[in-house]
């Protein structure tokens, strides 16, 4: 025993497997034909079934045998059933309209064509040293490159094949549709031969079945087994398979065939249920559609005049069973009346449309009454019949008369025609000369088409080109009156065709000139173009730079945000242990006090007691003073931080201080003074505004609900020496529009800009409405009253933008002209810089 390696072992095991299950059929087989009654036959009925076109979402060797078998069948059936059919048509002169099919010789040639096909490319591989089924793949693929029946797996239409690599499968395009083979086990599907200790093993069984089986086989194949040793007499799977195919394609074509094609109604395996796009797929696949198309068109039963008129001889009488078969079938059918479009005469046979010869039977074989009518009908149509060859021939002799006449005419016209051809000859020169005079006006219209492209000088060009117009008739007329030779009217053609040509070749030069010109304007205007594509490009560039910045500038927002966000967190920690620690303080002082209070209660009880001890003794009371108590700390007194009291201040002394104070602790001191009157002039105008008016809304609800939160907890703005210029935009649904229908998709957009910690500009936009523009100074009472911290627009993802987002939106809006309109009234500074 030779040891082998472990995928060795699985290939020998595998091809003994496949060794045994073929020799016990082959066993099976022999013994039912060994059964059966008589040992050969001339007449016999076979049913071939086969399997159909397989495509899953794997594909190896066996469905690729079995796509092959149904190829050569279909290529089979499309031999028998449509180009024979429509051969036999056109051979009997019917005039059927043919059908074109598609035929699947090409994808059968790429299969097993000799030295190239796959079957033989496989056989090859099997012959090397070290097969591999990669090179097999790329061996088919170079050996095929140009077939259009093959391709590669990422052309497949299902997701899971375009995911095979090159060289690990090919597309084979079927008649049926594209399939995508995995060539990993092709080469062990292929080989089933087995191995020589295998043979041994099984020579040697001691089981009596096996060691039959195996030893007929070697009793049948012994002949070439000298020869089948070594891998270059390799008899694979596929070259087996191919030549038992043969063999049946073979004993097919010698035997009639009639095709039984079985369609899968649905998918579902249910009764009385179609699917009419699953059956027609199917039908489309078998390639059933032209079949159909061929049944329609053409005749599928047919008879030969000879065979009709044996069948039916026998019911008619002697007078019509004398007549000749091609005419017997013609009275026959010309009796019963059929429609002409349901028959065709051929030349040996007669054709009949589906269902059509099964009528005419049974009119045949009816009643002898009707069988007596339709005698009676033949005869009339006989008489008739002849009569009309009667016609035809006094028609034919007519018609002869009419033909000597004519030949008659046609003499006279031949001696007409000879003598105009001897006048013809002795004036050819003249019409020759004319001929060629005349195309000198074809000439005169390219000079003409010429002339009509410049631009300068044209009146004087077309006035020589008339010039020589005249001069062309002239010499027409010369040549017609005067008696010329040949030799004079070629001088006269020659001296004209010189003037022509050198009158063309002068405004051709004047055209070329005009074109240059033209041309070295276009290349200006070409240079000028690619100038301002370079603007172009250059401002596109500038436009991404910018674009880049915006997005640079974004996330510095976010991060600014971000760090904000941070440092309000820690100073709301800070902030909230701090009120720990002072509640912890006041917890603490307010147990001091209780104990106090209860010492002065107690000292004040015994100073009463001592009261009245003395004046029972007559004695005094020293009268003891305690302390007071040290005072809470949140009852310290704490001084006022403001400089300024404004509150005496008018509102027109608050704006003029706005737009004119240099003083920056002042000019403060007003901003905040003024939005704490318009919170004040807001709140009261809320509460006391009437239920059926509209809300006039100055700033989205959550930033109004931010407001009021700040307010609550005391959220103040941080000081800053420079005011920071900062933009925002959120959405915004005014609420009139909410109580409408559709409202919240009525939604607009609010704009800010905040000039340090007061809003310094407003815009509103609206579906359907006109932008809304507020300026500080100008539409105060309209504006959100709110500061930035106030409003929690810091702490919105997303809302900040950039200032050249929102100064685009403001000038879009005409905000740069309602500011020059009240530059005098607008209060923030950085706009008054700005303008």
């Amino acid at each position: 025993m030779v040891p082998l390696k472990t995928g060795e072992a699985a290939s020998a095991r595998d091809a003994l497997a496949k060794s045994v299950y073929s020799h016990v059929f082959d066993h099976i087989v022999s013994r039912i034909n060994q059964a059966l009654p008589f040992s050969t036959s001339k007449n016999f009925i076979g049913i071939l079934d086969i399997a159909g076109f397989e495509y899953f979402q794997h594909n190896s060797f066996e469905q690729f045998c079995i796509n092959y078998c149904n190829e050569k069948l279909q290529q089979f059936f499309n031999q028998r059933i449509l180009k024979e059919e429509q051969e036999m048509y056109e051979k009997e002169g019917l005039g059927v309209k043919r059908i074109e099919f598609t035929d699947n010789a090409d994808c059968i040639e790429l299969i097993e064509r000799k030295g190239v096909g796959i079957f033989d490319i496989l056989d090859e591989e099997h012959k090397l040293p070290r097969p591999t089924y990669d090179h097999f793949t790329t061996e088919v693929y170079n050996k095929n490159k140009n077939h259009r029946r093959i391709g590669l797996p990422r052309k497949s239409k299902l997701k899971a094949h375009r995911e095979i690599r090159d060289d690990q499968g090919f597309l084979i395009r079927h008649f049926a549709g594209g399939v995508v083979y995995n060539t990993e086990q092709f080469l062990e599907k292929n080989n089933d031969a087995l191995h020589h200790n295998l043979e041994f093993l099984v020579a040697e069984s001691s089981n009596g079945l096996v060691k039959h089986m195996f030893s007929k086989g070697q009793s049948a194949s012994a002949p070439s087994s000298a020869k089948s040793t070594g891998k270059l007499n390799f008899d694979s799977v596929g070259s087996k398979f191919r030549a038992q195919l043969t063999k049946l394609l073979e004993k097919l074509k010698s035997t009639g065939t009639s095709f039984i094609r079985c369609i899968k109604p649905n998918s579902k395996m249910a009764d009385h249920m179609f699917e009419g796009s699953n059956v027609l797929s199917q039908l489309q696949c078998a390639g059933m559609h032209n079949v159909l198309d061929l049944m329609q068109q053409g005749f599928p039963s047919r008879t030969s005049f000879t065979e009709l008129y044996n069948m039916y001889k026998r019911y008619l009488p002697p007078v019509l069973a004398r007549l000749d078969p091609r005419l017997f079938c013609k009275a026959l059918f010309k009796a019963l009346g059929l429609n002409e479009h349901d028959f065709k005469f051929g030349m040996t046979k007669v054709f009949f449309r589906a269902g059509k010869f099964a009528e005419f039977d049974q009119m045949m074989k009816s009643d002898p009454e009707n069988l007596a009518k339709l005698v009676e009908k033949v005869k009339v149509w006989l008489i008739r019949s002849r009569f009309k060859k009667a016609q035809y021939g006094a028609w034919s002799v007519i018609k002869l008369r009419k033909k000597i006449e004519w030949r008659r005419e046609m003499l006279i016209k031949i001696q007409k025609t000879v003598k105009m051809w001897i006048t013809k000859r002795r004036l050819r020169p003249k019409y020759k000369g004319i001929q060629k005079v005349r195309t000198l006006h074809k000439e005169l219209v390219q000079m003409d088409s010429i002339i009509n492209k410049l631009k300068k000088n044209k009146d004087s060009a077309k006035a020589k080109c008339q010039q020589l117009t005249a001069l062309i008739n002239a010499t027409i007329q010369k040549i017609k009156v005067q008696p010329m030779s040949r030799e004079q009217i070629d001088s006269e053609y020659n001296a004209l065709l010189a003037q022509v040509h050198s009158q063309i070749q002068a405004v051709s030069k004047m055209v070329e000139e005009q074109r240059m010109n033209e041309e070295k304007e276009r290349l200006r205007k070409i240079q000028e173009e690619m100038e301002r594509e370079r603007l172009k490009k250059e401002a596109e560039e500038k436009a991404r730079k910018e674009e880049e910045l915006r997005r640079i500038q974004r996330m510095e927002l976010e991060a600014q945000r971000k760090a904000e966000e941070e440092k309000r967190r820690i100073q709301e920690e800070e902030d909230r242990k701090a009120a720990e620690k002072l509640s912890s303080e006041l917890a603490a002082e307010q147990e001091d006090t209780e104990r106090r209070r209860q010492a002065i209660e107690q000292e004040r009880r015994d100073r009463e007691l001592a009261l009245r001890l003395a004046q029972e003794d007559q004695d005094q009371v020293e009268d003891v003073s305690l302390p007071a108590p040290t005072p809470a700390s949140g009852a310290v007194k704490r001084p006022s931080l403001k400089k300024h009291d404004l509150s005496t201040w008018k509102y027109a002394d608050l704006r003029d201080t706005i737009n004119t104070s240099c003083d920056m602790e002042l000019l403060d001191a007003c901003k905040e003074e003024f939005h704490r009157r318009l919170k004040v002039y807001h709140a009261w105008k809320t509460k006391n505004k009437n239920k059926m008016e509209t809300e006039e809304q100055r700033a989205p609800q959550d930033v109004v609900h931010a407001g009021e939160a700040a307010m609550h907890l005391g959220i103040t703005e941080d000081d800053d020496d420079e005011p920071k210029q900062r933009f925002f935009r959120i959405p915004f649904i005014r609420p009139s529009d909410r109580n409408q229908d559709g409202g919240y998709q009525n939604k607009g957009w609010w704009y800010a800009h905040f000039d340090g910690q007061w809003i310094a500009r407003q815009l509103e936009l609206h579906p359907d409405k006109h932008p809304v523009l507020l300026l500080s100074g100008v539409d105060d009472l309209q504006m959100c009253e709110l500061s930035l911290a106030e409003t929690g627009l810091t702490r919105k993802r997303g809302a900040e933008v950039l200032p050249a987002d929102f100064e685009s939106q403001w000038r879009a809006c005409g905000g740069k002209e309602y500011m020059l309109k009240n530059r005098t009234r607008i209060s923030s500074q950085y706009l008054k810089k700005f303008l």
